[in-house]
């Protein structure tokens, strides 16, 4: 397969998967709340990860394992428990529509930080994109006017600190496995999980004996493997055959799946955020091509 059309495999699939987390977490949130949630859906993509991974730490450079550690708390740990308390607030797919600055963000912190250049075309591409997105927004903020925006602000933290992930990968870790990647975030971030779980009242009667707990674990457990754990590998392998923008770009896709979802489970959706997904759609082809 050439290495273009693997570039666009990965971003189709990494979209289904990513676009169908937001449902998981609003599902599993029935049956825990946003700390559990977070603890227990780290703990377990670890467990995973490094049952899967655990040779390839050896492959890791001692000098590399700082940015290991720091790439584990920006692209996972922290996220993970971002998205569970917006969720609480805001449905599912908006939280994926706001996910979509991430590529925005890759820019702006690739070249301001890391130094990272990208072409005039992909900026077109990430700007149009952003427009999609904003329509996404505006429309779906109208479909739910009781719904509070300020716990947007969670979801926009995380797609700053995803897109300083995307560039510490590009930038410190391009030569690193992508399962060795994976498997050292969460050999970094597991521990500080269990500490919250244990702070989060999880082993309690309350939440032991609460009816919606085991279907809650068990939509944690997909969201964990799938959307966690196989993605995780995934993504970091689509940063190192592409560029940081490109691998971004996967959240311009996944609104689309989040909204069919949302819609499924009863979540509102317009002709005009079906606008939006098609200027999102052209924004992804747009920072993906290069200069001819």
């Amino acid at each position: 397969m050439k290495q273009i059309d693997s570039k666009w495999l990965y971003l189709v699939v990494l979209s289904v998967i990513w676009g169908t987390s937001f449902i998981l977490i609003k599902k599993s949130l029935l049956g825990l709340t946003p700390y559990q949630l977070g603890a227990i859906r780290t703990i377990i993509t670890g467990i995973f990860l490094l049952i899967a991974g655990f040779n390839k730490l050896k492959t890791i450079d001692k000098q590399q394992w700082k940015w290991i550690g720091l790439s584990g708390l920006l692209g996972s740990f922290f996220p993970a428990f971002l998205f569970a308390i917006a969720e609480t607030e805001i449905d599912s797919a908006v939280a994926s529509i706001l996910n979509s600055l991430v590529p925005l963000n890759t820019i702006l912190l690739g070249f301001a930080v890391f130094k990272i250049a990208s072409t005039k075309r992909q900026v077109l591409g990430v700007i149009i994109g952003f427009i999609g997105t904003a329509i996404l927004i505006l429309k779906g903020a109208e479909l739910n006017p009781e719904q509070n925006y300020l716990y947007a602000g969670f979801v926009i933290i995380s797609t700053i600190m995803y897109a300083a992930n995307v560039n510490i990968i590009k930038r410190y870790l391009q030569n690193v496995k992508p399962l060795a990647i994976a498997a050292g975030n969460y050999a970094v971030i597991i521990i500080p999980a269990l500490v919250v779980l244990f702070c989060a009242d999880f082993f309690t009667s309350e939440t032991l004996e609460n009816p919606n707990l085991k279907m809650a674990l068990l939509y944690v457990t997909v969201l964990s493997f799938f959307g966690t754990a196989l993605a995780k590998v995934l993504f970091n392998k689509l940063v190192q055959i592409s560029t940081p923008v490109f691998a971004s770009s996967v959240t311009y896709l996944m609104p689309i799946i989040a909204l069919v979802w949302g819609v499924l489970d009863g979540e509102g959706f317009s002709v005009w955020q079906g606008l939006g997904s098609l200027i999102i759609l052209i924004g992804v082809y747009l920072s993906h091509k290069r200069k001819k």
